[in-house]
């Protein structure tokens, strides 16, 4: 029987299916009971003060940026080495994009760097938790701390922070630690993603979570992102419902991001079950990792004495290869039912940071880094006898 692995499918299974079914027998599908319950869930889980649930990842880094007040003439830093929504955002608010490129044998920015980036305009700092493993939050906060004589806040938010904002792009690292502090906990804010192709799933969606350090006013960043996510009006729909409580009112001409009772509903059963899930991907890693040991594989570490990833994705470099033989690998993995991937195409090879002026010989690490890299499916649906297929047949590629 021919194989056929695929990438990442979502891991859905009678749990999930019932709980939506009875979101939809509920009579509320849009945001209501179950998007605030999701929201309890996650920041418990986090260990962390507040979450406001949204429709992607991408909403909540925008919507972070802009309850800090960042806008034109700001400038917000990020790594060269990542997905567009990373960057793209700060482009939404009318801030400018600052890449910096990796530290040497990291997938983190390189400090030095960074430091040498930040302005007097520099608002924020994005740092991205690549593949599930959290950054050197600590070493950041000291970067940004270090800068406070420096920073002048765009609004009140800003000015109880007092400093450059970390905002961590934690899409892939829900469920990691470091130093023994979840992901959720770590950086001022926190952005998760949902999608359909992460951990845990709502099939699309995304969370921002913060909690109660450098003063901030929880409750007023919360009722922030409920106002920028549902056109700046003062009531949703749920609350609309209550007895002659139709009456709202428009408090600015905001955005359309919320997340669904649906989505959220899908959400619970998924963290009911993610424990399991967090344990499953660390044996499939370790299982991997026992196969690559002594081989040209390099995959990327994933637990260590510092930090313990999510798991979402398994990077590897294929030692002596180059983007060509990486390339045929790939398709060579494909003609034996394998989906592969690469994680990620360096922001200043693609056209719209090259047309911002972005160049790629300004970020060699970034692009080395992208040159023999090759992503191997990781997902909770597959099988060990399936892992061990996938390890033979790339150890096999290679020796041709």
């Amino acid at each position: 029987m021919k194989h056929f692995i695929p990438f990442s499918p979502p891991d859905i299974t009678e749990a999930e299916i019932t709980e939506v079914a009875a979101a939809l027998r509920s009579g509320w599908i849009t945001t209501g009971p179950k998007t605030k319950e999701f929201e309890r869930r996650i920041a418990d889980f986090c260990g962390a003060s507040r979450a406001a649930c949204l429709n992607s990842a991408t909403a909540a880094l925008e919507l972070t940026l802009r309850i800090l007040g960042i806008g034109p003439g700001d400038e917000v830093i990020t790594s060269a080495y990542t997905y567009t929504a990373s960057a793209s955002v700060i482009c939404h608010t009318g801030a400018t994009p600052v890449l910096v490129d990796l530290a040497p044998n990291s997938l983190e920015m390189d400090l030095d760097l960074l430091e040498q980036a930040i302005t007097p305009r520099t608002k924020a700092i994005i740092p991205v938790d690549l593949a599930g493993i959290p950054c050197d939050y600590p070493s950041l906060r000291t970067l940004a701390e270090a800068e406070s004589t420096r920073f002048t806040p765009g609004n009140a938010i800003a000015g109880q922070i007092g400093r450059i904002a970390i905002i961590a792009d934690a899409a892939h690292s829900f469920g990691a630690q470091r130093g023994g502090i979840p992901t959720g906990n770590l950086a001022d804010f926190t952005c998760f993603s949902f999608h359909a192709v992460k951990n845990l799933t709502t099939a699309e969606g995304g969370a921002a979570v913060f909690s109660e350090t450098n003063g901030k006013d929880i409750e007023e960043i919360y009722n922030q992102y409920m106002l920028l996510s549902l056109h700046g009006q003062s009531k949703d729909a749920l609350a609309k419902t209550q007895l002659g409580a139709w009456e709202y009112d428009i408090l600015s001409p905001a955005y359309k991001c919320n997340m669904t009772d649906i989505a959220a509903a899908l959400g619970l059963a998924q963290l009911e079950r993610y424990p399991g899930l967090l344990e499953r991907r660390r044996a499939l890693i370790r299982r991997y990792d026992a196969a690559f040991t002594g081989s040209r594989i390099r995959p990327l570490p994933h637990f260590t004495s510092e930090y313990s990833s999510s798991g979402h994705l398994y990077l590897t470099w294929l030692q002596g290869a180059d983007q060509a033989k990486r390339n045929e690998t790939i398709l060579q993995l494909a003609e034996a039912g394998i989906s592969a991937n690469v994680h990620y195409k360096p922001l200043p090879l693609l056209t719209a940071y090259r047309k911002m002026g972005f160049s790629p010989a300004d970020f060699p690490r970034a692009c080395a880094r992208f040159e023999n890299e090759l992503t191997l499916p990781l997902h909770t649906l597959l099988s060990d006898s399936d892992a061990d297929y996938v390890a033979e047949k790339l150890l096999q590629f290679l020796e041709k």
